[in-house]
């Protein structure tokens, strides 16, 4: 058993989080990672709040076990988002894409958990300031809005520099990474990969197996001109956005080429032209299965390897 300080705060039996990833981490997948013992994440998105409310309502009837709701700050419904959060009892919330502190007052009024995801430490320690439970320190590894870091080079540097807990993200799918994480400092992790391809995912099944056939250099970064680069795996769409960064698109010319891509890949299964955001781990998934197996073969796998590292003492 891992024993660190994120099963108190969050009352979770492993100390496993699942991304929020939009469209992707639907009330279905969150309660299965939480009924596993982890803390499953609900998606938010751009999605309306209505939507987001539809979704918590459908976790509750699925689950009795703690999960949260990942909100996108740059999201045109963040303001109703957050009502909707505050008035359904969602014991944590994820955040992403902006400073999540004006918010923070009425969160904590309502006892609900606040974790940023940071890509730097100067944000850490910004986030600690304004009063945050923990922080996800996500490496460039992940899939999705990536920043520069390497999560091997983050996490020990974020974990030094602030006091409240640090989970590691980016480039995680096994119990050796689960480990390295924990040796790392990290009092847990998040993965989001890993759990895409799950039997409760509810993505197409094109978007499943496109991960796992994947090989180890097939996720790619596009966008960079705009500020907000983004990993996917290779496939039409991320040699269209090379070829339009190559000729000096706009950062509007390249935004509007990737408009409603996620959705097209995650919901229509258009792995061609759709964007399959995913991680640099995507070439060691081989498989797809329960959340259930992939949590506890993750749990018996790191205490393998932590034991194999204590014979070498």
């Amino acid at each position: 058993m891992f024993k660190t300080d994120i099963l108190d705060l969050l009352d979770i039996e492993y100390p496993i989080f699942q991304g929020g990833m939009a469209w992707v981490a639907t009330a279905e997948l969150a309660a299965a990672v939480s009924n596993a013992g982890g803390l499953g994440i609900i998606g938010a998105g751009n999605a309306p709040a209505s939507f987001v409310k539809q979704q918590i309502l459908k976790a509750k009837e699925l689950t009795n076990k703690p999960f949260g709701v990942n909100v996108m700050l740059m999201s045109p419904f963040v303001d109703e988002v957050m009502e909707v959060i505050l008035e359904s009892g969602v014991d944590v919330i994820t955040t992403g894409a902006g400073n999540p502190g004006k918010y923070i007052h009425m969160l904590k009024e309502k006892k609900i958990k606040v974790i940023p995801v940071v890509p730097s430490v100067a944000l850490a320690k910004r986030m600690e300031e304004i009063g945050v439970d923990a922080v996800i320190a996500e490496g460039t590894e992940s899939g999705g809005h990536v920043g520069e870091l390497t999560t091997f080079a983050l996490v020990p540097q974020v974990v030094d520099a602030v006091k409240i807990p640090v989970i590691a993200a980016g480039g995680i799918a096994d119990g050796r990474g689960f480990a390295a994480a924990l040796c790392l400092g990290a009092s847990g992790v998040q993965m989001g990969t890993r759990f895409v391809c799950s039997d409760e995912c509810t993505a197409h099944k094109n978007y499943k197996e496109f991960i796992v056939k994947a090989k180890d250099r097939d996720a790619v970064v596009s966008g960079r001109t705009t500020g907000h680069p983004v990993r996917s795996l290779k496939n039409r769409l991320t040699r269209e956005f090379e070829k339009a960064e190559a000729r000096g698109a706009t950062k509007e010319e390249i935004e509007k080429l990737g408009e409603g891509k996620l959705k097209a890949a995650v919901v229509d299964g258009d792995i061609e032209f759709g964007s399959v955001m995913a991680g640099q781990i995507s070439g060691l998934i081989n498989d797809i299965k329960p959340v259930k197996k992939i949590i506890e073969e993750i749990i018996n796998d790191a205490n393998k390897t932590i034991d194999n590292l204590l014979k070498l003492r």
